[in-house]
Parts: structure tokens; sequence; C-alpha cells
């Protein structure tokens, strides 16, 4: 028997609604690590029905750093306005800027990188792991390897997320769209330093 306590500090962890809580905690007979995993499963899964929706309302977020010399705005869209309008995604957008101002990415996502800036990077890299001598198989791998990595670092989408490392910003929105149930987009962001 699953209680009350148990489905509140479930709640609590993970933001997703109590009776999604307590179906998550039955089903893992009360095992509070498992009833998260379930819980980012079926998150995953709200995510891809709704990630073919249309989203254009939205709201525009801002964060200015302490010192006032580096300033994000942020544009994210979600389904409808009562949902612009939540606390929840309100918060998301700044906690986004606030991220953008610390990692510094230059894309949303891979879409958007030029070819022919990621066909240059490869060459690049391709020319450092060639002065490494390995064989060309292993130096194939350890380029492809490479070029992954910069571009993870320089999409918004792929970095790890500043405040839980533990997820990447995909994973933060895809957590979002579960707890708030529309779809939900960074469309784009602009970052400034002085």
């Amino acid at each position: 028997m699953v209680t009350a306590q148990e489905v509140k500090s479930l709640r609590d962890r993970t933001g997703v609604s109590m009776m999604q809580c307590k179906k998550a905690l039955e089903e893992s007979s009360g095992d509070i690590e498992q009833a998260i995993k379930i819980l980012q499963k079926s998150g995953s899964k709200v995510a891809d029905k709704k990630s073919g929706r249309t989203a254009t309302e939205g709201y525009i977020g801002s964060y200015i750093h302490s010192n006032g010399k580096v300033g994000v705005l942020i544009e994210i869209n979600c389904e409808t306005d009562f949902v612009a309008k939540n606390e929840d995604f309100k918060e998301l957008s700044h906690d986004l800027a606030m991220h953008i101002a610390a990692s510094d990415p230059k894309y949303v996502s891979y879409e958007q990188i030029d070819p022919e800036e990621m066909k240059k990077k490869k060459e690049e890299l391709a020319e450092e792991v060639k002065k490494e001598n390995k064989p060309e198989d292993i130096a194939v791998k350890i380029v492809e390897g490479k070029v992954k990595k910069y571009f993870d670092e320089v999409c918004l989408m792929t970095q790890q997320y500043v405040k839980d490392p533990d997820l990447t910003v995909e994973h933060l929105i895809v957590k979002k769209i579960a707890k708030l149930g529309e779809n939900i987009k960074i469309s784009r962001f602009e970052r400034f330093e002085i």
C-alpha cells in the first residue's frame, strides 16, 4: 500500500501530478527510484506524442547576470496561452536563459548548424588526429567522436543542464512537456556580453 507521504515525496522530487506519482509507486511496489524511472519513461512517451503539435504561443524569458555584463533573451513556445502564463513555464524560460548565460551555446540544436561549418570542423579535427598516426579506421572513429563532442557542447539542447548535470537541456524540456501537458519548443535565443 502506497502512503500519501510517499506520493508527496515523489511529487516533490519530480514535479509530476499526484495521480501519476501514485500510479508509478504502485507499479514499482513503493520503490521511489524505480518510480522515478517509470515516470521518466512515461514522460518521454508523452513528449513524443506532443512533439508534432504546433507551438504558437509562448514567452520571452530573460536573465541579466549580477555583474550586468552578460544578458540573455530566449523565446520559448508552447501550445496555449494558459501554459505560457504558467509560473512553471516562466521559470523554465528564466532557468534556460541563466543556463545560456553560463554555457554560451551557439545554436539551439543540430538542425541550425550550417553543413559547411560542420564540414570545416570535421576537416580541422581530422588534421589534428592525422598527426597522432592512428590506423585509418580508428582515426575515423576518433574524428566522429570529437565532432559529436564539439557540437554537443555548442548546441543548447545537447548541453548538460547547469542546475542538474545529470540532465541535458533536451531531457529538461521533455520533463516539462510531461508535467505541463503541451509541446514546448525553444525557438531562438540571443546572448549579450560586454
